[in-house]
This record gives C-alpha cells, sequence and structure tokens, in this order.
C-alpha cells in the first residue's frame, strides 16, 4: 500500500512540476488544504491563485492564463469542477480546446466522509462527452506523478481524475506510460476484465480468483478513458468473446458506456459491468460505500463467471 494519499502525491507532484516550469499556474477554489495544491501555493505564491468558492470564475481565470501562454492547473473537488464551472468548461475549454489542466480531486467514492453530495460518480461521464477533452484516471501514485506531468506536455483541455485515499502499488516506478495506450496486467483467454483507477486492484484480485475456478482472466488497464485505447479492447474481446468493465462510476457515461461502444461496433461480444448503479451512495468509510454500491471482488466474479457462461 502507498505511504502517502493519492490526493498527497498529487500535491507533491505539482510542486515538482512547478520547479521544472515556470509556465506552471496553479488555482484553486478555497481547497487547497484538501486537494494539497497548497504545497505548490506555498512554494510559489506569486504563481498560486485561491479564488475563493467561485469555480465557474476560476474556470475563466484559468482560460485567461491559458491564452496568455502559460500553463493553468485549475484544482477542486472533480463535483466541484464538474458541475459547478460545467458550463465554462463547455464553452471557454472544450470548445476552444484551450490548454486548461483540470485536476478533479476526491474523485470516485473516495470523499467518502462527506456524504453523497460530494461524491463524484458522474464527473466522467460529463466531461467525456465534451469535444477535445483529454481524461486520464491514474490507479496508484505512480501514475499519479506521470498524469500531472504528462498533461503538461500537450496543448489542449485535460482532466486528471485524483482520488482522496491511498492506494496499492501496481506499477513499478520505471513503467512506461503513453496518453491514449492501455495496459494489459495480466494475460488471459477465457473473458476480459477491463478496469481503471481504484478498481483495477480489486480487479487484479479477483482474477487470480477466478483462477482457482478455471477461469483464465485477462486484465486491461486503461489509465486514459479519452481518447480511448479502441484497438486494446477490441484485441482483447477477439481473444476472449466476453468483458466485464470494473469502475468507481456510475454505469452511465465512463469506462462500461466506452468498452460497449466500441464493442458493439466492430466486435460483439457478452459484456457487463461492475459500476455503480442507478443511484447515491451515502456517509460512511470508504470501503464501507465500496461494499455498498456493489464495487466488491465477489461482484467481479459474479460478473466475468456470467459473461463466459453467456458465450
Amino acid at each position: 500500500m502507498s505511504q502517502k494519499a493519492l490526493r498527497e502525491v498529487f500535491g507533491e507532484s505539482l510542486l515538482g512540476l512547478g520547479s521544472e516550469n515556470p509556465d506552471i499556474v496553479v488555482l484553486d477554489a478555497d481547497l487547497s488544504s484538501a486537494t494539497r495544491s497548497i504545497l505548490f501555493g506555498e512554494k510559489y505564491p506569486h504563481r498560486f491563485f485561491n479564488v475563493g468558492i467561485t469555480e465557474a470564475n476560476m474556470v475563466s481565470m484559468g482560460v485567461g492564463f491559458a491564452t496568455c501562454g502559460l500553463i493553468p492547473y485549475v484544482c477542486t473537488f472533480s463535483f466541484l469542477l464538474t458541475l459547478r464551472a460545467a458550463d465554462q468548461i463547455r464553452s471557454h475549454i472544450s470548445y476552444p480546446a484551450n490548454n486548461v489542466k483540470l485536476m478533479g480531486t476526491n474523485g470516485g467514492l473516495s470523499g467518502f466522509g462527506d456524504g453523497a453530495t460530494h461524491q463524484s460518480i458522474m464527473d466522467l461521464a460529463l466531461l467525456r462527452s465534451m469535444p477535445n477533452m483529454t481524461i486520464l484516471v491514474p490507479s496508484d501514485e505512480h501514475q499519479v506523478r506521470w498524469a500531472v506531468k504528462a498533461v503538461s506536455q500537450f496543448n489542449g483541455p485535460a482532466f486528471i481524475r485524483i482520488p482522496r485515499v491511498e492506494a496499492p502499488d501496481l506499477h513499478p516506478g520505471d513503467q512506461q506510460y503513453e496518453v491514449g495506450k492501455g495496459l494489459v496486467l495480466k494475460e488471459g483467454k477465457d473473458v476480459t476484465i477491463v478496469s481503471m483507477g481504484m478498481m483495477l486492484n480489486r480487479a487484479m484480485d479477483a482474477a487470480k480468483l477466478l483462477e482457482k475456478s478455471g477461469i483464465d482472466a485477462e486484465v486491461l488497464e486503461i489509465h486514459t478513458l479519452k481518447p480511448f485505447d479502441n484497438e486494446l479492447v477490441i484485441e482483447s474481446a477477439r481473444k476472449t468473446g466476453a468483458v466485464v468493465t470494473v469502475e468507481e462510476h456510475s454505469r452511465y457515461g465512463g469506462l462500461f458506456s466506452a468498452v460497449s461502444e466500441v464493442l458493439s461496433a466492430h466486435h460483439p461480444v457478452p459484456v457487463d459491468c461492475v459500476a455503480i448503479e442507478d443511484r447515491f451512495a451515502g456517509s460512511g468509510q470508504y470501503d464501507e460505500l465500496l461494499e455498498l454500491c456493489g464495487l466488491t471482488i465477489e461482484n467481479i466474479i459474479t460478473k466475468a463467471t456470467r459473461v463466459v457462461e453467456l458465450k
């Protein structure tokens, strides 16, 4: 298990990037202690802007910086960013393809203590539907560090979904990543499990347990939800003939939708999902909420067994 919450890793990564690139500026909406952008603000106060509880204005300010040749990182809780500032993101960032980097912390259910209103279960669906948007969903400390730097290296809108909590290290420190290219974490022949973010560890555990029942599962990681790695998913589906998606997001508009869209058009196979059904969660500890919403190893095994039977 990582010794640090991924929001802390994000803050450190942002601070490190600031020392490498003087064009980086950071904006936060009165949550810098929680998002950990405060680390950047303490070191570079002249490049840090706490705008108060004005998320929409913060996005528009970020666009202003971008048009001046700077690289703004706009930070707040993911639900606040994607809902309160949705119009500004659509009209000022997505439509003109401005070079603004959106940092949505407390992604998924990881903002557990603040209740259902503060949990980001539809953020990916909202931004995935916006043209020109790159969406990264890192799964561990190493990927968070990579993602924060990677979005600074191309021109255009980007969003990173950052969990609040700790996460197991799933990748070696020297792992190479490429925006838009998924990874094969485990090869298999009977069923494909496609996952991302904080659910990837559970997908891997489920695959190991499935072996005991004679099901050889392949596990894919989609760290870039958009642009989506169509080829990797199609190739795996051709090999296994059945697919289950696993995500900490509503079943509508996220990973399940992306995989279903690709396979229905190019290689139809039985597909099912482990995702948050048409509901909100509630207050409780993080693991309790995952259990409440069915985001469990047992449910992954059940769904994987089902699609294998449907082949």
